[in-house]
């Protein structure tokens, strides 16, 4: 799920890639926020990428 924030994917290409449903990829992506406190998918991106949680 964060490499797929971290790409850039939407909530749905997510559920698609992931054979799961909108509300579970809303759910999963709102769950990551919390988790790390960010206020958006861009600094989920910034985090993943700045913790090495996904490479280049």
């Amino acid at each position: 799920m964060l490499a797929l924030v971290a790409r850039g994917r939407t909530n749905a290409e997510i559920a698609a890639d992931l054979f799961i449903g909108l509300t579970t990829a809303k759910t999963h992506v709102a769950s990551l926020l919390a988790k790390i406190g960010a206020r958006n998918r861009v600094e989920i991106a910034m985090w993943a990428y700045d913790t090495g949680r996904v490479g280049d």
